[in-house]
This record gives C-alpha cells, sequence and structure tokens, in this order.
C-alpha cells in the first residue's frame, strides 16, 4: 500500500487524512473459500468486520454457498456475475441483504469491486 504526502492547503491531520491506495501495489491473493478466485484486499476493518475488495472470478468460477451476515454490495467492472435470481454485466450493481443465501458464479470470467458490512458464513467448504 502507498502513502501519498499531503498536498498543499491539506486541512486534515494525519490520523484523520485520506488513504490514498496504489491497485497495483495490492497483490491479488487466492480468496480460501472459492478455488480459482482472487481479490485484493483494498480496505479492511478486522474488528468491525467492514471490508471492501476488489474480487477477479474466473470463467465458470463460483462462490460457493454462502449467507451475507450483513448488507453486501458488488459493482461489476468486467464480465458477468450473478447467481440464480440474475445475471449482472459492467457497470451494474447488486445489493443484497442481510440473511441472502446464495451461490455467486460468473460464466465469462469477471472483476467485482464487493463492500461488505461483516464477513460472509459460508455453508460449503471446497
Amino acid at each position: 500500500m502507498s502513502k501519498r504526502d499531503p498536498l498543499p492547503g491539506a486541512k486534515n491531520p494525519p490520523g484523520l487524512a485520506s488513504r490514498y491506495i496504489k491497485g497495483d501495489d495490492v497483490p491479488w491473493q487466492p480468496m480460501a473459500q472459492a478455488p480459482g478466485v482472487e481479490m485484493k484486499v483494498l480496505y479492511e476493518d478486522k474488528e468491525t468486520g467492514v471490508f471492501t475488495g476488489l474480487f477477479r472470478i474466473p470463467p465458470g468460477g463460483v462462490v460457493p454457498d454462502h449467507v451475507h451476515t450483513a448488507l453486501e454490495q458488488t459493482y461489476v467492472l468486467e464480465g458477468q456475475f450473478g447467481d440464480e435470481e440474475g445475471m449482472a454485466g459492467p457497470g451494474d450493481f447488486i445489493w443484497r441483504p442481510e440473511g441472502n443465501r446464495h451461490e455467486a458464479s460468473s460464466p465469462t470470467g469477471c472483476v467485482i469491486l464487493g463492500f461488505f458490512m461483516k464477513p460472509n458464513r459460508f455453508l460449503k467448504t471446497v
């Protein structure tokens, strides 16, 4: 992760400053619950469970059956991504309420930006 020096006129003290993350500096890492799926952790607060990540799912890739323990929001950047209830493409936004259960997949492969308020509870181990 990278840190930028404040520009002239910055109003915030260091503890309240904006954090700039260079995406290329964040490594792709495997998602333990979904073989073949990779993610870049952009923000994570382990105390609250808030998480923002970029996910890369290969063609035919699956994120196994899981329950959302709080609101989940997904923005599709490339490819197709969906579940039993629908399929989304580039520029589409999906949100799922707490308690939503599904298996997500990508027939074409995709890159998505995901925002989670708490970690998912996976029902299947792969």
